[in-house]
């Protein structure tokens, strides 16, 4: 497994919309694998294949840290409700901006194996589901933020003066 490097804003590949998968093969899941692991390393909650620069249809979301999803060609059936919120992305760095998305979804997809499944999310998972297919279909939050984008800087950073 290998950390990937993260397309940032102004690549084209974040602009353009992705294939569906037509099957697993033993390339797809080593960069599922990976797709986890540079997720995990830069602490996200979300990373869609274009993010690597991959223009297929998938994405891994996992927002507790214990519960990871591999969502392979997903599609919205049924959403409802509002919430507003902030929201980061991996190829946006260091900003952040407010975005208004359904407060649930239930989405479709394939799972690694292949195999259809039905996931539901509420709060975070409905945001991050939103946000990750988005990237899917090349769209950046970036262009739903009400407002400005807000520069965010870690503790760290501050701390150095």
């Amino acid at each position: 497994m290998a950390i990937r490097n993260v397309r940032e804003i102004g690549d084209e590949v974040l602009e353009a919309e992705c294939r569906p998968v037509k099957k697993m093969t033993e390339h797809l899941s080593e960069l599922i694998d990976d797709m986890f692991d540079t997720m995990y390393n830069a602490e996200g909650v979300g990373l869609a294949a274009p993010q690597v620069g991959v223009l297929k249809r998938f994405c891994v979301i996992d927002v507790t840290g214990e519960d990871p999803y591999v969502l392979i060609n997903p599609v919205i059936v049924e959403q409802s409700g509002e919430q507003t919120g902030y929201e980061g992305c991996l190829s946006v760095p260091n900003k952040t901006g407010e975005v208004t998305r359904p407060a649930y979804v239930k989405v479709t997809a394939l799972d690694r194996n292949m195999q259809e499944f039905t996931l539901e999310g509420t709060e975070l998972l409905a945001r991050a589901i939103c946000h990750e297919l988005d990237h899917l279909d090349g769209v950046l939050y970036t262009t739903k933020v009400i407002g400005d984008l807000k520069d965010v800087r870690n503790d760290d950073e501050e701390n150095e003066d």
